[in-house]
């Protein structure tokens, strides 16, 4: 093979002889971060600055921006050209879908998507490099539910929604987060390639789409092809707007497949950095959580959510990932493995309960609301993003 590969990813001749083209595209993709946003924060604001500029065009669109450099206004032309293949009303048949399972995909996002996503050490370096891996779990999962309750929102991602504005926000946390480790000097490119790269990107894509989908699937909740079709298009364009490039943006839930299974493939497996995180994870946000569900008092409460909340963890990973992340066994796993059909029919039974789904929809906007509100007061979050966090 004759091309530039990151030193410690593994398995690249394997990857290109199982998956051609698309893993060509991965590899040569770890060199590629987000040249857009990239040349916005180093781009000189003057007395301004990056974050406060891209916000004002955000609100008041580009021509709001006095002497507006070339590398914000190239930003902005590319986000305030919509693509062809957008359709808004998919986007807010994909909220709804997703909302009405609220409960269950707030679980999966922590104890399926984060986790699947802790088993490379390569791309956990960036937080683990700004302190931000293991410390205060609880207030960035917290910092990633506001950005989807801006998301999944009806409307949310028009180009003067919220969800729109979030998600561009993050892009530019992104581009802070990879010019900053590259000035530390702590970064080698040449074992791990850019900081937060396409691959990765799109990875983080595929835990919101198809590895949350799935891990929902397995707790019983069933949507149909046009609601799947239509969660995939929301992601799209979510991936569109966070700085996803054309060539590994994905469109469908086979791209979503692909590349989950280059990500596991070509990763050198977890370090004690993401065994640590997933601890920290697991018992200063997901355990407390789960235990808010349950009967009983406190102590009963936090260890049944605990061994519940392992049992669910490695129905969702798998037990040789498991085992790499440190999460305890139990044999109660078989029993959660097996309750996807009988949840299946509880739900089945609600719906038929409640057939006013547009009813049934506006709730759960509320409650999801709700919830939020809550969190943010019981982990003392103030702020919305880590752009907004108090220094």
């Amino acid at each position: 093979m004759n091309r530039r590969i990151p030193r410690e990813l593994v398995n690249a001749d394997l990857a290109v002889r199982r998956y051609g083209d698309l893993a060509s595209r991965w590899l040569d993709g770890m060199w590629q971060a987000d040249p857009l946003a990239d040349a916005v924060v180093a781009d000189d604001f003057g007395s301004s600055s990056a974050t406060a500029e891209v916000r004002r065009a955000l609100a008041d669109g580009i021509h709001a921006v006095p002497n507006a450099p070339e590398s914000l206004r190239a930003l902005f032309t590319r986000l305030d050209d919509e693509p062809e293949w957008l359709d808004h009303d998919r986007l807010d048949n994909a909220g709804d879908a997703l909302i009405r399972h609220t409960p269950v995909m707030g679980m999966v996002l922590g104890a399926a998507s984060l986790l699947r996503g802790a088993a490379s050490e390569i791309a956990g370096k960036p937080l683990a490099l700004t302190g931000r891996y293991v410390s205060q779990p609880a207030v960035r999962s917290v910092e990633v539910g506001e950005w989807l309750r801006h998301v999944i929102a009806r409307d949310g991602m028009r180009r003067n929604g919220e969800g729109f504005a979030f998600t561009v926000r993050v892009r530019l946390i992104h581009a802070h987060v990879r010019r900053g480790i590259v000035a530390s000097g702590l970064w080698d490119e040449d074992a791990w390639g850019v900081p937060i790269p396409q691959p990765y990107m799109a990875f983080t894509i595929a835990e919101f789409g198809h590895i949350c989908v799935e891990a929902m699937q397995t707790l019983g909740v069933r949507f149909t092809r046009t609601e799947l079709d239509d969660i995939y298009h929301l992601w799209r364009y979510v991936g569109h707007v966070i700085g996803m490039s054309d060539e590994l943006n994905l469109c469908k839930e086979a791209d979503h497949v692909l590349v989950e299974e280059l990500y596991r493939l070509t990763s050198p497996g977890p370090s004690q950095d993401d065994r640590d995180f997933v601890a920290a994870l697991t018992d200063d946000y997901l355990v407390p959580e789960l235990a808010n569900l349950l009967p009983g008092n406190d102590r009963v409460r936090t260890s049944l959510a605990r061994t519940l909340m392992h049992c669910l963890q490695r129905v969702f990973v798998g037990d040789a990932e498991a085992d790499a992340l440190g999460i305890p066994d139990s044999p109660l796993k078989h029993v959660v493995r097996r309750a996807g059909p009988a949840l299946a029919l509880v739900n089945r039974i609600q719906e038929r309960r409640y057939p006013d789904k547009a009813r049934t929809t506006a709730r759960a906007y509320k409650v999801r609301d709700a919830a939020m509100d809550r969190m943010r007061v019981d982990y003392g979050v103030a702020h919305d993003l880590v752009d907004a966090a108090p220094r």
